[in-house]
């Protein structure tokens, strides 16, 4: 489980593709290797991956077929920028929301536009995504959580502003206009969805 708060900002070493359907990723992240164990979970644009080797500031994880199809990290090099963040401990404060780490699909960077104290981005996709994204709701874009300021069905988009602090310290700073990024819906829409289309939901708002 994680929070949406990106730490640190990690390098790609390596990614090794593996008969085709999986892979292996190697990152640079001092910060989030500083207390890694073997098992842990560390969040890499916003997808759940578990570390199978570290040291020396490095961490490894083995990326399967389901994440490289669904999300964007089929597409990293050696050299690309990429929002880490540890597992939220209990002790810690929730300070996005609650992020699973479990990518719903992606979308693509429409617009653009810089204002004086922060920056206005539109990120488009498809209505399959979009139907659990609400105005003033959360969303983690790239693993980092964000209000949504507005959704627009007729051009299949959604917008979200960046302060200063985000633009500097998470990848969404860099990105560009058409630059693919990972989306993760609230889980809660999706659960209510689930109760609701079972239809066994009681009128005094129970759930047989």
């Amino acid at each position: 489980m994680f929070t949406g708060i990106i730490e640190e900002l990690g390098t790609v070493e390596s990614l090794d593709l593996l008969d085709g359907d999986a892979a292996r990723l190697t990152i640079r992240g001092p910060k989030v290797t500083g207390d890694a164990g073997h098992g842990d979970s560390i969040a890499v644009n916003g997808c759940c991956l578990t570390v199978v080797e570290y040291g020396d500031g490095l961490f490894t994880a083995d990326v399967m077929r389901e994440t490289l199809q669904r999300t964007s990290l089929g597409g990293l090099e050696k050299g690309s920028t990429v929002n880490l963040e540890r597992a939220v401990t209990a002790h810690a404060r929730l300070g996005g929301h609650i992020v699973q780490g479990h990518v719903d699909g992606t979308g693509t960077i429409a617009s653009r536009s810089p204002g004086e104290h922060w920056e206005d981005v539109r990120v488009a996709t498809t209505p399959e995504i979009l139907r659990y994204v609400a105005e003033k709701g959360s969303i983690a874009v790239d693993g980092v959580s964000l209000t949504v300021t507005d959704v627009d069905d007729a051009t299949g988009s959604f917008g979200i502003s960046l302060i200063p602090t985000t633009l500097e310290l998470t990848v969404l700073g860099r990105n560009k206009v058409g630059d693919t990024v990972n989306l993760e819906v609230d889980v809660i829409a999706k659960y209510v969805e689930r109760l609701l289309a079972g239809g066994n939901v009681r009128d005094n708002g129970g759930v047989q």
